[in-house]
């Protein structure tokens, strides 16, 4: 197999189209057009579907792009590192991260990350969405609680858990009656909030009188008094050991494990294996006091 023939696959399909590909990298589009129409005979498959406006990988150009993709990076950055003397990570290092996360911590685990290695380009994506690594160029994604996927392998980096908290100027209703809630999401449509106090489980009803779309925000609107809020214990510890809120329970429920996933076809680069070592040494037991006091 020619290897810049699948060096220039790899390219087109990594930008979606020839014009795109060509524009980016300054390599003629008949050049690159070439080439991919060389892979294909050699290979006896068609690695494209070829519109006329529109380019798309078939089922047998995907899976070669997937398998190959990370290989020819691989392949560069030993070749940039021996030429360099050395194997500092360099490049770039696409992350996506979950909202709350990247709103508390990642901007400062992203600095000191390039501060360290100032040969690696850090992009972070801040997205709750399950995102296609591969197809999407992710080279870490963060997770919260994510789904099975056996195309993934991965490492939990934290684990938080839910607690229901109030300003001390709100009373919880001695009678059962639904106390005020902020929640997160015009779509959460629950009753009451289960919740394992001091001595029993008890079940605090709700009246949701402001849904917000962000725990930071659910946070600042209970800081003000407007309801009760759910929410982690890393995000409120501060507040709960000052006074500002006061702790009326932990939710019942699955723990909230933060994971760092990655495919597991993939070659794991030195940029990757730099940045879990890296958020390793930031939390290094994962438990939801270190992320309160990084976030504090």
């Amino acid at each position: 197999m020619d290897l810049l023939a699948l060096a220039d696959f790899n390219l087109v399909a990594r930008h979606g189209g020839f014009g795109r590909a060509a524009r980016a990298t300054g390599r003629p589009k008949a050049t690159l057009s070439r080439r991919v129409a060389e892979l294909e005979s050699s290979l006896e498959l068609r690695l494209f579907e070829r519109g006329a406006r529109t380019l798309k990988l078939t089922e047998e150009g995907r899976a070669l792009f997937e398998r190959t993709g990370a290989l020819l990076t691989e392949i560069d950055e030993t070749a940039a590192a021996i030429a360099s003397g050395g194997d500092r990570p360099r490049g770039r290092l696409r992350i996506s991260a979950p909202l709350l996360f990247s709103q508390t911590a990642m901007g400062r685990l992203a600095a000191g990350f390039a501060l360290k290695y100032p040969d690696v380009r850090v992009e972070v994506t801040t997205e709750d969405r399950s995102v296609d690594m591969v197809e999407e160029g992710y080279d870490l994604v963060i997770r919260v609680n994510p789904a099975r996927d056996e195309n993934l392998v991965g490492r939990i980096l934290l684990r938080d858990r839910l607690v229901v908290v109030a300003s001390p100027g709100l009373a919880r209703p001695a009678d059962g009656s639904p106390v005020p809630a902020v929640v997160r999401g015009a779509g959460d449509r629950t009753a009451a909030w289960e919740v394992a106090g001091p001595a029993a489980r008890t079940s605090i009803a709700i009246d949701p009188v402001l849904a917000l779309s962000s725990l930071v925000m659910v946070r600042d609107a209970v800081r003000a008094g407007v309801g009760a809020g759910r929410l982690p214990i890393s995000l409120v510890s501060g507040d709960l050991a000052a006074g500002r809120l006061v702790h009326w329970g932990d939710v019942e429920g699955p723990a909230i494990e933060l994971w760092a996933l990655y495919p597991s076809r993939r070659l794991l680069s030195a940029r990757v294996s730099a940045v879990l070592d890296f958020l390793r040494e930031a939390f290094p037991k994962g438990t939801p006091d270190e992320l309160a006091a990084f976030i504090g």
